[in-house]
């Protein structure tokens, strides 16, 4: 890889992402048929969808920290390997109890993923390109869904749904392969040769530090941290409708069939997106352009999180068109909102980034916990409406968390007695 390969190094990640969440997602276009094989109540299934976030969101914070001082090239291909085997582990299994457990599987096993990919940015791109960066990778999710959705509809009308994931975690063992082969760390060839890293980025994410228990009680106790958690919660409450309940939703709730399903769940996806890449690389613009932070990274999320509650519309049309419509436009307007991860880099004291990034996706995580499970109380009856309302209000409260609580876009400093206690760490990473 050249040393100035910055975007060979955001197609890897990219491509990355897409595979992450097909291994994530694979489920909720499987569910249906998996529902009846095994003859499982709303409940279970949210349950199962539920199961993945119980190790994601715990190990959130283990995984930042693991981030921080485990070189990526190694990092990567072990977690895809490992849950690429625990994906195919799903289609080989017929219990309630082994399905959850799969799922507890992949999400302890994905869980450093996303720290690893804000880390890869931090220290490739310079500040004013992050969020661009930031956008082009999180997109993967999106674009890759909307056309692995039919994609995955075939697989398994042609396989079923354990030849899904058998095929789906195939794809990951060999994906690993090519990380390893192509990645390089930046610090052997960009740091050496044509750094892009500004002072922010190197002091931020260019090396391993210490962490105390100091440390880990600023990031709980920040209000303006507690603001981008919150929000992050409240965008993954959206996004988890979408990987989740909302094929099922399609098929059973609206009466599509299971592969028609696949075809037109592919547009929300698309929108978002467009969403997604129009906030980040509008976002740089504003940012090369002289805006403030405020302006710049704040609006987009703002906007997004508005338009996400528009969920809700769709509970007040019946026609499939117009229900799309509503469905895409939330869609759009969470991935406006995706680019959050910025504020990691933006707010995170000097060397915390890995933490930082750990609590945010911790807290953002639980959204993936809860969600699911209460979608699936919440539709017992027949009744998808409550569940569509909860997450329109909820996409509300996150843009209330950044307009109220974030504030000013400053860096939060550590107290100098706690810069003084990295002396003598109580743990280290």
């Amino acid at each position: 890889m050249p040393t100035n390969g910055r975007f060979s190094v955001l197609a890897l990640i990219f491509i990355s992402v897409v595979i992450n969440y097909m291994d994530r997602t694979n489920i909720s276009v499987a569910a249906n048929a998996i529902s009846q094989d095994l003859s499982l109540t709303p409940v279970q299934m949210g349950i199962i969808f539920s199961a993945f976030a119980w190790t994601y969101s715990i190990m959130q914070i283990p995984g930042g920290m693991i981030v921080d001082v485990v070189k990526v090239r190694i990092l990567y291909p072990f977690i895809l390997v490992a849950w690429s085997l625990a994906t195919i582990l799903q289609g080989l299994v017929s219990s309630l109890a082994a399905l959850v457990g799969c799922r507890m599987a992949i999400g302890l096993f994905e869980a450093p993923s996303y720290p690893a990919n804000n880390k890869i940015v931090t220290q490739w791109f310079n500040a004013q390109d992050r969020a661009g960066a930031i956008a082009v990778y999180t997109s993967g999710q999106f674009i890759g869904l909307a056309f692995l959705m039919p994609v995955l509809a075939v697989i398994q009308e042609w396989l079923g749904w354990r030849g899904l994931f058998v095929v789906s975690g195939v794809i990951g063992i060999v994906w690993a392969a090519v990380w390893y082969c192509l990645y390089r760390e930046p610090s052997n060839e960009v740091r050496a040769v044509a750094p892009v890293e500004d002072s922010e980025s190197s002091t931020n994410g260019g090396s391993t530090t210490s962490v105390t228990w100091q440390n880990i009680r600023l990031a709980f106790c920040s209000r303006k941290l507690w603001g981008i958690y919150i929000g992050q919660f409240c965008l993954g409450s959206t996004l988890i409708f979408f990987l989740t309940w909302f094929p099922t939703y399609l098929a059973e709730y609206r009466g599509l069939g299971e592969l028609k399903t696949g075809f037109i769940a592919s547009i929300p996806f698309l929108a978002a997106f467009c969403g997604v890449l129009l906030s980040g690389f509008l976002s740089d613009w504003m940012v090369r352009r002289g805006l403030s932070n405020e302006v710049a990274r704040k609006v987009p999320v703002i906007a997004g999180l508005l338009l996400s509650g528009s969920v809700i519309g769709a509970n007040f049309v019946d026609h499939p068109a117009w229900v799309t419509f509503f469905l895409s436009l939330s869609f759009f307007g969470n991935g406006l909102a995706s680019i959050s991860w910025v504020f990691v880099s933006l707010l995170a004291p000097k060397r915390m980034v890995g933490l930082v990034g750990g609590c945010f996706n911790f807290i953002g995580g639980l959204s993936a916990v809860v969600i699911p499970v209460a979608i699936g109380f919440l539709v017992q009856e027949g009744d998808f409406r409550p569940a569509l309302f909860l997450i329109g209000v909820i996409a509300l409260i996150g843009m209330s968390s950044y307009l109220f609580l974030v504030g000013k876009i400053e860096q939060v400093e550590l107290p100098i007695n706690d810069v003084a206690n990295t002396k003598n760490p109580v743990m280290n990473y």
